[in-house]
Order: C-alpha cells, then structure tokens, then sequence
C-alpha cells in the first residue's frame, strides 16, 4: 500500500466525518447550548427582575410603615387632646357643680338663719308680753320693776 493513498483516504474519511458531524452532530449541539444559553439569560433576568420587584417591595413596605407610624402618632396625639378636653370639662363641670352645691346651701343656711330670727322674735315677743303682764299685774314698785327686768334680762 501506497502511503499517499492510505493517507489521502484517511483524509477523505477525516473529511467525511467533519462534514457528516457539522451537517448531523453540530446542530443539535449548538441548538442545544443555544437553549440551555438562552435559559440561564431568562433565568438572570428573572433574578433581576425578582431583586427589583423585592427593591420595590422594600421601598413599599418603608412607606407604608412610615405612613402607619404617622397615623399612630396622630391617633396618639389625638387621644391625648380628646383626653385633656374631657379632663378639663370634668373641670369645668365640677366647678359649676360646686358652686350650685355652695349656692344651694348658703341659701339653705339663709333661709335656717332666717327661722331662727323669727323664732326669736316670737320668743322675745312672748316674754316681753309676760313681762309687761307681770309689771302691770303687780304694783307699782321701782324694786319689783328693776327685778323683773333682771329677771327678764336673764331669759334673754
């Protein structure tokens, strides 16, 4: 055998098989990374959209807490006012009440005070009736008269 010939053949043969595999083999390969290349290229961009969506949902989440804590110190702050304006009507509303409760019994006092002088005027009335009852029942006498009224004087 001739060397050319074995190597020229095993050229041809060499030759056949790169065509046969660039033509057969090397498609489907190269489909194939191409695919699985494109995959990891979607699944990089869904990693990314997944970190912005997060990012977002960060932000979100920071702006609804900022917004809920704000609605909590103004409820608080609220609070506080309703609760300083019903402690200062309960103020107000016992002041009022205390001074209805002084009136009524200054006038209630008043009107005992009242009683009492009548009372006295009676009480005085009556002795002094007896007392010009007894003078005139007895004689004239300046002695009996100063003890009488001494007397009346001590009933006072």
């Amino acid at each position: 055998m001739n060397l050319n010939a074995t190597l020229i053949a095993q050229l041809i043969v060499f030759l056949g098989l790169c065509a046969f595999t660039i033509k057969y083999v090397w498609p489907p390969i190269a489909k194939a990374l191409d695919e699985r290349a494109n995959k990891i290229a979607e699944g990089l961009a869904a990693a990314e959209r997944g970190k912005s969506d997060f990012e977002q949902a960060e932000k979100k989440v920071a702006e609804l807490l900022t917004e809920g804590r704000n609605q909590v110190a103004e409820m608080v702050a609220n609070a506080e006012k309703r609760a300083a304006q019903i402690v200062e009507d309960a103020k107000v509303q016992a002041a009022n009440e205390a001074a209805r409760i002084t009136a009524q019994a200054k006038a209630d006092a008043e009107q005992e005070m009242g009683r009492a002088r009548e009372a006295l005027r009676e009480q005085v009335a009556i002795l002094a009736v007896k007392g010009a009852e007894s003078i005139l029942r007895s004689e004239i006498n300046e002695k009996q008269h100063a003890k009488m009224l001494g007397a009346l004087k001590q009933e006072l």
